[in-house]
């Protein structure tokens, strides 16, 4: 099956709008195609196809064709790239998942489309499994960022997550009119609500979303929830719910009716990793306030509830309980991280890149290999970038800069480089933000700063081709980078160049130094074995490369060596006190002033860590010393770092801000160290390990841009393994020993490892140091011998025609090095520059040839094949070549074949005649070639066979007398000078070149050879180390002109690079004078350990290794838990150099165990590495203690190792040496006592071995459940401290799985510490035929201590004679009951007569019950919790104070017998055993008799027959389904066989069901014990899916002694819902109690109101202070029982909270459910009746809402006359009935904004009165076929309109009144506001009472008043109008017997509504058109009109008289006295005559 993953791709020129894209992938010719998914820039597919390849296999040429293109175009049209992967790799290695990464698409011409594709390809062979996905490589094809280390850590193996989101509801969403939907993406996913109306909308929906991630992959996922909100209308366009095809999680999710642009309400981001890291992995009903993405300087849209959790596999989420329902949203609300800023990452240049592949850059001539096309590759939070790609070249520039959004605190952690060279990746590298930021917080006060970087160097790293397996091991290059961090919002910009004047200006600062690396090998053991020369290599950087052609060859390989048996096992190096040296010479920056602070703060943490430790173990005195110690070691410390840290230079703003973050901690450090504490030395304790983690913190350096130094295994010319240094743990500091590394100048144990797998390959003692060439002065106070420095070559001649001549060679130059490679002649050779010869070439005489192959070996088998041909004639006649090896190689004839000294022969020759031979011996073949050994033998001959031969053996045994390998290596260290080799010609043979060298010559050899050296020294006195001056050897130009080879000579030899390494001089470090020690390992045992392949035990033997000398242990047969109790004593062990520093670092103890089987192959089991204690004085050596060491195996864990190890230094060896002949012991070392010799081997000495005791094992073996089928007898065998113990078989275990014999006896002699204890095994062994008994199960049982108990003394047996008491609960539990009884009456008799006093007379239903025990008082309709139930929030099993109801007996899980499990994955059980232990001491004394045993009289074992009553109340936290987002679950149980459950009985479209069910069952225990209760979601189409299933032991229930089958009732009654339900009355039932804990009976007075029982008397007026006021109480006699029962603590009547589970994901919740199981034997006869729990129904209520008037109404409309007026109308519904929706009549041209209306809604709802919400059965769409109950709050939804007859009305505002939580109205209108009301106070104002703000209308039933409607501007709620409304609720009786109709129609009354009087102006123009101008014109005008008027009469007055005003003066000018005779005076000039 060949499997391609399509991740995702990119399309810079995505335009959003096209037709949608697609991958079209081709492979053997057979086409398949992804999804369809819109044109974006990042499309994402995740979709797999798949090819089944049946029995054709991947062939090494295929390919597989992968094509982007647009969906429905043509082809040349639609495709936008192409790009063709080959699958060589793949068909290579089956195992390796190919993921590819951004993958360049090249159009028909193989022109880039600028498009690129990410996928993973994967090929599963034919009959193999396929990959788990936990092996797919760590880094992810998909774009999501990287991990987090501040989020849950990134493990290396993926997990099941689940990802649950809550959508409660909405407030205060802004908005008028809206219908909001909430959309939620958790990662790649969407879900979507349904559509709500109103701005506080309730959802109340579940989303749930499953991962396969590792914890930082998942950290990382966003989570966007998105509020949009529809405008206007009536309609809706369907609901929400799961939508199934992963989006962008930045797509624009569409909504109900509003415009895309304008249907944002706001949104709120977070990630997964920020749920994961609070309290329990939940945020629960928390407020998120929503920002507008547009504007987020807009404030706060709204608020929305949601509960958010994140689930892991095994882990349980426990949702907080619901808050009080408060409007209080500040006090819980989750706000947006506040802070928006850009990473600017800019990359300058690379340096280093390797060259390219030989096989992909073919190059003719032999020149150099090319350098590859770079480009740098930058991912981080989801978005990729890639520079350019830059010519080939091995420093390519770059100058670009990235820029990446970052939201503080960051959500992710690590910026993720990679330099890429076409589709693969050269070398990756990581910045992690962590290190490179700081919040500020840890750093008490110190302000953070924000991520920074450089300008400065990152290494790269990654596989190179000559290493064994891909890995990110070697160095790759390094490349220039700077970060830098600007607050604000980021621009669109991604990508940039670097400006020229930047790049100068970071050029300047990066100045260069020479630095040199010395490296000195102490020992290399455990070395590959085998005839191939070894040597190891050291490298920093390129530097020291042998494979690198870019820098001058150095001294960084040690010389060949032939690895020499250790005479045990493994294979060593046989360097002795000639140590090879090896120096590096490179060029860096100065990093010192970096790497000196991080060295400081490194050793300030580690002395502190190790006084902590010492004070936290301190007592008495000891502890102020150690205390006073730590402060002032910690104060010298922070001196010293300071006084550096003062002055230490800061070249870039990382710089900068970590040395002022160190010098404020240390400041503070410094000046809290300086007093010590005053409460005690304790307490310094917690305060010092926060110095300490503190410190740690700041204890980091990203900036070290050195790479780190690289030690390599070479064997051959290939690289086996490798081991990687930090450069600050071994450089060199001028500012003394603590700013050094920790490793620098010391020596230190490496483990070569092979890249990728981790398995060992040599062990090394080496030295290192690494500093400036100009600080090496006093490089030799480092290095413990002296040096020397030597040229090398190898004479080389063969034997022709019987004469020695170096003209004509075969196979090898006439000078070569020691493995072969062709070298100038010796006179050729030159010193490098600056030095001179030493003394003239001499020969070497060749001491590693005296420990060859055979050392330390006491047996060789000698072989000689005999070969014969076919002569014409048909005989046999000897052939050509007549004596050969078994590879065909000649060899002399056996008769010249000599034994060798110090051997003699056993035997003489004989011939082999086993194998495939006949019975001469012979084997027969045919040869092809005349000149080649044939390919294949016979045994039989044929007559076309023309060659046979046959074996020759011989055994040689080494002399006694011999001292064998001391003999050997003191001959290897005395031959040392050159002078007694001048007399010899020192050479050394061999049959062919390239064979094993020996230094005899013998019949056959055809090759001999000679070392010559020669010494050099610096020509003048250097202020360096010279071993640095060393860089390079005589160039090609220095080489004599004599030399000159010719044109053959020049096609021979290899190129100038390698003929100048061969060149380099070798360097070695001698040591004079060994030092002798004496290593004791004490191996008492190994724990736990996990056997090889299908075999159930093993027989291990364990190994020891230390430095070149290792032993073994004896094997153990069939254990895995060996007892070796053996001591292992290595004498004279030679270590080199200083004894001090032995101490300081001693060598690693290598400890492997192996399973070793009687046909001689091993098993590796595991391996630990130990640390010996050193003790240079002997006489003050103290025994060590057996530690606890852990094994590390091929899986992982592989168990543990119980030794302890001591190297005693031994002072006083004298002799040759101390080795050889005269070796004489008679110093301190000689007064330690020898272990004590036992079988045959040194054992433990007492004081170190562990007390051993007699103790009792006693052994309750129950019984065997739930094996396999095929499993026909079994039986139990149970080892432990080396006896085994074997129980009877099992006759049928279908008939009855219990043992025969239940109780069994073991005295076994185990540790008293219980530290030492080993484990119990119990190993099922099944009978078959032919006495075949198979092992079918294990299991291994530790930590023995929790069942040791306190053995029974002869006068007090075990209690009764019913069953024992088990250990787990101890023999006083009834002790501690009778003490706990008399206060336990005292507090349940003051509860009962508090309580007895609120006794209701009637009883309530169960639901009452529940709801009252859930502390919901307003569902429940009592006033007392008497008659409580119990809830627990867990299984009943999980419950503490009932011991897993495992009392009696444990169950024990059989896994099957084999290798365990890989790392990371789960055993899977087999079967279950079931039983329990009991350890005791035995007395020592043999004649005082043994104790009384523990299991004695047990019960019946038989099968019984039980009523099984399953109660399924509820379930809830379901995960969805179906495509609407819920499920609709049914109740499946199963108890053996039998299955109750219907499919037609589901509850339809919920995630929380209400079943109310009950099921019974009968079955017989224990054979059907398991009760399975099932959950599955109907389909309309079986199958229907499982949700989960629990499991339930009945078994359990039925034998535990808490009386778990049935709960005790709190109340005893004889009728009523609440009747007695158990089959015995209270009274049996304690009287079986008593019995089955073997107490004495309960005697009863004749009353029943007073009981003896356990010497206590109690008296039912303890519990009850009178009679009982409940109904039905039952006799006294058994209340008085049922109350002494309850005082014991046995299981109450309750209800359990089980955890569903599904088999396809393991260990995820799939929800809860909540129920209990009642179990009746039928034994004690019939039960009483079930429990009713009938789910409540819903009453049927009708709510009446009468529209009195309104007031102050917005006016919106103008009529004709100017004048602003609206036309009133008033709709209304109830939410979630907006089909109900009810509106009033119109009020028209209202001027003043009041409208009457009297007008009456009626609305009738189902209404849930327990839990306040209105239920709301209907269905989603017509097609539904089940309608869909919601429960939502009652909410009755007013909105004031305006109508318009030719546009759409004109909304005027909204009031929502929520019924249960009603906000009390105002009296009058001018009252009302649109503020929340107050408290106001009573009308009645004298008595001034407060009135609740808010009440429940179901409570009250009515109410009226003023309510005021609003309407949203901006981000505030504007008072729109007043509302005066009446409300009533009634229930359906009610309403029957009161009707009335809707509006003003008939039945009009309660009350009856007139019809409103409105003012004239309200009717319509054509009714009145005159009254309308009446009341339009003087209505509206009257003031006008009379003003006008008043003024018109002033101004008629005036002109009146202004007119008469001339007249009458007029009249005043003629006759002034007119006005005296106005009163009808005359004239007196009338009277004259």
């Amino acid at each position: 099956m060949l499997r391609l993953l399509v991740a995702s791709a990119y399309i810079p020129q995505a335009t959003g709008s096209g037709p949608g894209v697609h991958v079209s992938a081709r492979f053997r010719g057979v086409p398949r195609s992804t999804r369809v998914v819109p044109e974006e820039h990042s499309p994402i597919w995740n979709e797999t196809l798949a090819w089944p390849l049946g029995v054709r296999p991947l062939h090494p040429m295929a390919t597989v064709t992968l094509r982007l293109r647009h969906w429905g175009q043509p082809a040349l049209q639609g495709d936008l790239g192409t790009t063709m992967v080959s699958l060589e790799r793949l068909e290579a290695d089956p195992g390796l998942t190919l993921a590819l990464s951004d993958v360049p698409l090249l159009d028909p011409q193989g022109h880039p489309t600028g498009c690129t594709i990410t996928f993973r390809c994967s090929y599963v062979p034919r009959g193999a499994a396929a990959p788990l996905q936990g092996q797919v490589p760590p880094r992810a094809v998909s774009p999501g960022p990287p991990h987090c280390p501040t989020k849950p850590h990134q493990a290396g193996r993926k997990e099941d997550f689940q990802v649950r989101v809550r959508i409660i509801k909405g407030h205060q969403l802004q908005g008028n009119n809206i219908k909001p939907v909430v959309t939620v993406l958790i990662g790649q996913h969407r879900f979507r609500t349904r559509i709500r109306v109103g701005n506080s909308p309730y959802y109340n929906e579940v989303f749930y979303q499953n991962f396969h991630e590792t914890p930082g992959q998942l950290a990382a996922q966003p989570i966007h929830i998105q509020v949009r909100g529809g405008i206007g209308g009536t309609g809706s366009d369907g609901d929400g719910g799961l939508v199934a095809d992963p989006v962008s999680p930045w797509s624009q999710v569409l909504n109900s009716r509003a415009l895309r642009a304008q249907a944002i309400i706001g949104v709120f981001q977070l990630d997964v990793g920020t749920i994961y890291c609070a309290p329990g992995h939940t945020l629960s009903w928390k407020w998120l306030s929503l920002q507008h993405p547009q504007r987020p300087d807009a404030g706060s849209q709204g608020y929305l509830r949601v509960s958010l959790a994140v689930l892991r596999a095994g882990e349980t989420v426990l949702e907080p309980e619901e808050p009080a329902e408060d409007e209080d949203v500040e006090a819980n609300l989750l706000q947006p991280p506040p802070c928006a800023a850009t990473l600017e990452l800019r990359i300058y240049r690379a340096e280093d890149l390797p060259q390219a592949e030989p096989a992909r850059l073919p190059l003719p001539g032999g020149g150099k290999r090319g350098f590859v096309a770079a480009a740098v590759r930058a991912s981080f939070a989801g978005r990729t970038l890639c520079t350019r790609v830059m010519p080939p070249d091995a420093n390519p520039v770059w100058n670009e800069v990235f820029f990446f959004p970052l939201r503080l605190p960051p959500i992710c952690d690590g910026i993720q480089l990679a330099i890429l060279s076409s589709s693969k990746v050269l070398g990756t590298a990581t910045l992690h933000l962590s290190h490179i930021s700081s919040a500020g917080a840890e750093l008490e006060g110190t302000p953070g700063f924000l991520p920074c970087f450089g300008p400065t160097f990152l290494p790269f790293y990654g596989p190179r081709s000559d290493s064994p397996r891909t890995c990110d091991t070697a160095y790759r290059g390094r490349v220039l980078l700077e970060l830098s961090t600007h607050m604000g919002t980021p621009d669109r910009r991604q990508r940039d160049t670097i400006a020229p004047e930047d790049v100068a200006q970071v050029q300047r600062h990066l100045p260069r130094h020479q630095f040199g690396l010395c490296g000195v090998f102490y020992s290399a053991t455990m070395v590959p074995p085998g005839p191939e020369l070894l040597r190891f290599e050291i490298s920093i950087g390129n530097y020291g490369d042998t494979g690198d052609v870019t820098c001058k060859p150095s001294a960084s390989v040690t010389s060949h060596g032939c690895p020499v048996f250790d005479g045990n096992r493994y294979h060593y190096l046989p360097w002795y006190g000639d140590k090879p040296v090896v120096a590096v010479t490179s060029s860096w920056e100065d990093a010192s002033h970096r790497w000196d602070a991080l060295n400081l703060l490194r050793a300030l943490c580690r002395r502190l860590e190790k006084n902590v430790t010492e004070l936290r173990g301190a007592r008495g005195d000891s502890e102020g010393t150690v205390g006073r110690r730590l402060l002032r070691e910690l104060a010298q410390d922070c001196r010293r770092a300071l006084s550096w840290l003062e002055v230490q230079p800061t070249p870039t703003p990382l710089d900068t801000h970590l040395c002022a973050a160190r010098l404020h901690l240390l400041r503070h450090v410094a000046a809290a160290a300086a007093t010590p504490p005053r409460s005690g030395w304790a307490a310094l304790v917690p305060v010092a390990e926060g110095w300490l983690c503190r410190v740690g913190s700041l204890a980091v350096e990203p900036q070290v841009a050195v790479p780190d130094v690289l030690l390599w295994l070479l064997r051959g010319e290939r690289r086996v393994a490798c081991a990687r240094i930090p450069v600050p743990d071994i450089v060199f500091s001028r500012h003394g020993p603590g700013a050094c590394g920790r490793l620098c100048g010391r020596t230190q144990t490496l483990f070569l490892t092979v890249p990728g797998s981790g398995d060992t390959r040599a062990q090394l003692r080496l030295r290192l140091w690494l500093g400036r060439v100009a600080d090496s002065g006093d490089l030799s106070r480092h290095l413990e011998g002296s040096l020397r420095f030597y040229a090398e070559t190898y004479e080389n001649q063969t034997k022709l025609l019987g004469k020695w001549s170096s003209r004509v060679l075969l196979g090898c130059g006439s000078f070569s090095d020691s493995a072969g490679k062709t070298r100038l002649p010796r006179h050729q050779i030159r010193p490098p520059r600056g030095w001179r010869w030493d003394g003239p070439w001499t020969v070497e005489p060749q001491r590693r040839l005296l420990l060859d192959m055979e050392t330390n070996v006491g047996e060789v088998l000698e072989e000689v094949y005999e070969n014969e041909s076919r002569r014409l004639s048909g005989a046999w006649g000897p052939a050509a070549v007549a004596n050969t090896d078994a590879s065909g190689a000649v060899v002399p004839p056996r008769e010249e074949v000599e034994c060798p000294q110090g051997w003699h022969v056993t035997d003489g020759w004989r011939v082999d005649v086993a194998g495939a031979v006949d019975e001469a011996g012979w084997q027969y073949a045919v040869s092809l070639d005349p000149g080649s050994p044939p390919l294949a033998w016979n045994a039989a001959e044929k007559t076309y066979h023309t060659h046979r031969r046959r074996r020759w053996l011989r055994t040689r045994r080494r002399d006694t007398s011999s001292q064998g390998h001391q003999q050997d290596v003191a001959t290897f260290l005395q031959v040392r000078s050159t002078e007694a080799a001048a007399g010899t010609e020192a050479w050394e043979y061999s049959s062919l070149w390239g064979s094993h060298f020996h230094l005899q010559r013998r019949a056959g050899d055809t090759c001999r050879r000679r070392c010559w050296h020669r010494d050099m020294v610096p020509s003048q006195p250097q202020a360096v180390a010279p071993l640095f001056l060393l860089e390079g050897s005589s160039s090609v130009d220095d080489l004599d002109e004599e030399y000159q080879p010719s044109e053959t000579d020049q096609e021979a030899q290899c190129s100038s690079r390698i003929l100048l390494q061969q060149l380099v001089p070798f360097i070695l470090c001698t040591f004079h004078q060994p030092n002798f020690f004496q290593l004791r390992c004490y191996i008492f045992q190994a724990l736990e350990l996990a056997p090889c392949g299908t075999k159930a035990t093993a027989d291990p033997v364990a190994h020891v290794s230390f430095v070149h000398v290792s032993q073994s242990t004896r094997v153990l047969p069939s254990t895995l838990d060996p007892l070796w109790d053996q001591t292992l004593i290595f004498h004279r062990v030679l270590l080199y150099g200083d004894p001090q520093g032995i101490q300081d670092e001693p060598p690693a103890v290598v400890v492997e165990i192996y399973d070793q089987d009687g046909r001689g192959s091993r098993g590796f089991l595991g391996r630990s590495v130990c640390t010996p204690e050193v003790w240079l004085d002997a006489g003050r050596r103290q025994p060590p203690r057996l530690r606890r060491s852990p094994l590390e195996g091929p899986r992982g864990p592989a168990g543990e190792l119980l030794a302890a190890f001591e190297l005693l230094h031994d002072t006083e060896v004298r002799g040759s040496q101390g080795l050889g002949e005269g070796i004489e012991q008679d110093g301190a070392l000689a007064r330690v006592s020898v272990p004590p010799w036992r079988n045959g081997v040194f054992s433990i000495p007492p004081g170190i071995r562990p007390l051993l005791q007699v103790v009792a094992l006693e052994v309750l073996a129950w019984g065997l459940r739930g094996l396999c089928g095929g499993v026909r007898a079994p039986s139990l065998e149970l080892q432990c401290g080396g006896r085994i113990l074997q129980t009877p078989t099992i006759a049928d275990l279908n008939a009855n799985p219990n043992f025969p014999v239940n109780a069994f006896l073991m005295t076994l002699l185990l540790p008293a510490d219980e530290e030492f204890m080993p484990p119990i095994r119990l190993r099922v062994l099944d009978t078959r035929n032919f006495g075949y008994r198979p092992e079918v199960g294990q299991a291994c049982v530790q930590s023995l201590g929790r069942y040791r108990c306190q053995p029974h003394s002869a006068g007090n047996p075990p209690p009764g004679s019913g069953r024992p008491l088990s250990p787990l609960l101890g023999s006083s539990r009834w002790g501690r009951i009778t003490q706990m009884l008399p206060k336990i009456t005292t507090k349940k008799g003051a509860a009962g007569k508090a309580e007895e006093e609120e006794e209701e007379d009637e009883e309530d239903d169960w639901w009452s019950k529940f709801y009252a025990a859930m502390g919901d008082t307003s569902k429940s309709q009592r006033r007392n919790n008497r008659d409580r139930l119990k809830i627990y929030s867990c299984e009943l099993e999980a419950v503490p104070e009932f011991e897993g109801l495992q009392d009696f007996c444990q169950t024990f899980p059989l896994y099957q017998p084999g290798r365990p499990p890989a790392a990371g994955e789960d055993p899977v059980p087999v079967g279950e055993f079931k039983g329990l232990f009991c350890i005791y001491p035995l007395p020592e004394d043999p004649r005082v008799a043994p104790p009384p045993r523990h299991f004695q009289e047990l019960p019946p074992s038989q099968p019984q027959k039980c009523l099984v009553r399953v109660y399924i109340v509820r379930a809830f936290d379901l995960p969805p389904r179906d495509r609407n987002g819920l499920c609709d679950p049914y109740i499946r149980v199963s108890l053996g066989t039998k299955v109750l459950g219907q499919r037609d009985q589901y509850v339809p479209n919920t995630l929380e069901p209400v079943f109310g069910r009950l099921f019974e069952v009968t079955g017989t225990i224990p054979l059907e014990k398991d009760l399975r209760v099932t959950l599955v979601d109907y389909d309309l189409v079986p199958p229907d899916q499982e949700i989960g299933t629990t499991t339930i032991d009945l078994e359990n229930r039925l034998l535990s002694r808490f009386r778990a089958h049935c709960g005790l009732p709190a109340l005893y009654r004889t009728a009523g819902p609440g009747r007695w339900r158990d089959q015995l009355p209270p009274s049996q039932e304690l009287e079986r109690f008593a019995r089955t804990r073997g107490l004495p009976a309960p005697e009863f007075s004749a009353e029943g109101t007073a009981v003896t029982f356990g010497d206590q008397t109690f008296l039912l007026s303890h519990f009850e202070s009178g009679p009982p006021r409940h109904q039905h109480p039952g006799a006294p006699r058994e209340r008085l029982a049922l109350h002494v029962l309850h005082a014991c603590h046995l299981v109450p009547e309750h209800l359990e909270t089980r955890t569903l589970y599904n088999s396809a994901q393991p260990g995820l919740e799939q929800g809860k459910v909540q129920m209990w199981v009642d179990v009746f034997p039928a034994s004690l006869g019939p039960p009483g009746p079930a429990v009713d729990i009938t789910p409540r129904k819903p009453q049927r209520y009708e709510l009446r809402c009468v529209v009195w008037n309104t007031q102050d109404v917005d006016l919106v409309d103008v009529n004709l006359l100017g004048e602003r007026m609206s036309d009133i109308y008033v709709t209304g519904w109830l939410e979630g009935m907006e089909e109900q929706r009810q509106r009033t009549d119109v009020h028209y041209r209202s001027l003043q904004g009041e409208g009457n209306f009297n007008w009456r809604f009626v609305f009738s709802f189902e209404y849930l009165v327990a839990e306040q919400l209105c239920v709301l059965p209907q269905k989603e769409h017509f097609w539904s076929l089940d309608e869909t109950v919601l429960k939502v709050p009652p909410k009755l939804i007013l909105q004031v309109w305006d109508n318009d007859k030719f546009s759409a009305d004109d909304f005027l505002g909204t009031v929502e009144l929520e019924l249960t939580r009603l906000p009390r109205p105002a009296p009058r209108a001018q009252d009302c506001s649109a503020e929340p009301q107050g408290t106001p106070k009573s009308p009645w104002c004298w008595w001034g009472a407060q009135l609740p703000s808010r009440f429940s209308l179901f409570r009250q039933r009515r109410a009226r008043g003023w309510w005021a409607c609003t309407v949203q501007e901006g981000n505030t709620r504007r008072l729109s109008g007043k509302l005066e409304l009446s409300l009533e609720v009634l229930t359906a009786k009610e309403a029957e017997e009161r009707p009335v109709g809707k509006g003003r129609e008939d039945p009009n009354m309660y009350p009856t509504l007139p019809a409103p009087v409105r003012p004239e102006t309200s009717v319509l123009w054509l009714q009145a058109p005159l009254r309308t101008l009446r009341y339009s014109i003087w209505r509206q005008n009257r003031c006008r009109l009379c003003l006008a008027l008043a003024l018109g009469m002033l101004l008629a007055l005036l002109l009146t008289f202004l007119y008469s005003t001339p007249g009458y003066l007029a009249m005043k000018l003629v006759d002034p006295l007119e006005s005296l005779h106005l009163g009808g005076a005359k004239h007196p000039a009338a009277d004259r005559p």
